[in-house]
């Protein structure tokens, strides 16, 4: 059996270094992992609480509507219901998207680097790849769009982007949606959506009601801490997710995520002090950061790129073999530096520590 010919020369996902694996092979006891964006606060008690009722009823296949989940947040979000497609995390919509609009002889536009799962499913479905560079670890908007020609299907934005952080503001969105022709699908990825403390960031969903070729992803596995669970969703006109819908597969979100999602939506709570928390440990690490004179993207999320005299994996390695799990800039396709994801106040404290000892050995070594 011959599978689609491009996939011989892709690589399947690879996941980062697991804290068991770190463990064994530096001898340590204890390993901080900073390097996939996830909350470090955990998730909402009450879906601790709550969810163990629904051990009971693992034999009946999940709802492939999510009525529940999806009345929930069209609710929350002012939408219709059917305005709404569900995956297992916004990475499976945006797969879904891409089965659904591109084939061999179309093309898609996309910043570099960004989130890599876009050119991944397009490259899968034979479509080609335009990718313009970032400005500054922002999004070049003009660029993107003198990009587009007839071929062109799908442009993709990541805001804030993954991995620098930096978020694409109101008036940049307006011109993308204002100057881009009407048969091309705006997808505007906002997995870190939550974390934005901005007054320039725009109502992407407001904008829904004037703008037909527009789509809105948001996740609940960063800020709402359900990344084991894989819930995510995109929110646009319904024309747009009745074909997605006709492309998502039946039962593509678990009975489990679908309930927990319900739960964690209605815990303002937690997402507030998730947001305060991070908000005060990002400041608290920036300051050391400049102190350090270390530069660094302008982030609205979770994670912070920091730019290094050394290469990403030098960086990477060293922290490794001290218990912190970060990411190489190298790996992520922005070389000399480092993501780190903010984690609680007293890791971040001790990764500075490191981070210090790190830059002192190199300084060490080159005045040698």
């Amino acid at each position: 059996m011959t599978s689609k010919q491009v996939l011989k020369s892709m690589s399947p996902y690879k996941p980062g270094k697991q804290i068991e694996d770190v463990k064994k092979q530096y001898g340590l006891s204890r390993i901080v992992k900073l390097a996939s964006n996830e909350n470090p606060f955990g998730f909402s008690n009450k879906v601790k609480e709550e969810l163990g009722q629904w051990m009971s009823q693992l034999e009946v296949y999940p709802d492939g509507y999510s009525t529940e989940l999806r009345m929930a947040l069209a609710d929350k979000l002012k939408v219709e219901p059917d305005q709404l497609v569900f995956g297992a995390g916004s990475d499976e919509v945006i797969e879904i998207i891409c089965n659904s609009y591109l084939y061999p002889g179309t093309n898609t536009i996309m910043a570099t680097p960004t989130f890599p799962q876009y050119k991944h499913n397009a490259v899968i479905e034979g479509a080609d790849i335009k990718e313009v560079p970032l400005k500054n670890g922002y999004h070049d908007v003009k660029k993107m769009v003198e990009n587009i020609d007839e071929q062109t299907k799908i442009l993709w934005l990541c805001s804030p982007n993954n991995p620098t952080g930096c978020h694409i503001n109101k008036e940049e969105f307006e011109y993308v949606m204002k100057t881009c022709p009407s048969d091309v699908l705006v997808v505007f990825d906002e997995a870190y959506y939550e974390y934005v403390d901005t007054e320039d960031y725009p109502n992407t969903v407001e904008a829904l009601k004037q703008y037909d070729n527009l789509i809105v992803l948001r996740t609940f596995s960063k800020a709402y801490g359900l990344a084991g669970l894989r819930v995510g969703y995109g929110v646009a006109n319904e024309e747009i997710t009745r074909a997605l819908n006709v492309t998502r597969g039946p039962f593509n979100t678990t009975s489990f995520s679908q309930k927990a999602a319900v739960i964690a939506l209605q815990d303002e709570t937690f997402l507030q002090e998730t947001f305060l928390n991070n908000k005060a440990n990002k400041q608290s690490f920036l300051s050391f950061l400049q102190g350090e004179g270390l530069a660094f993207d302008d982030s609205q999320t979770n994670f912070v790129f920091v730019h290094l005299p050394t290469t990403g994996d030098e960086a990477f390695e060293y922290l490794l073999s001290k218990g912190f799990i970060v990411r190489s800039g190298e790996a992520l396709g922005r070389p000399n530096g480092i993501r780190i994801t903010i984690g609680k106040k007293e890791d971040m404290e001790e990764l500075q520590s490191r981070l210090q000892e790190f830059l002192s050995l190199k300084k060490e070594k080159k005045i040698d």
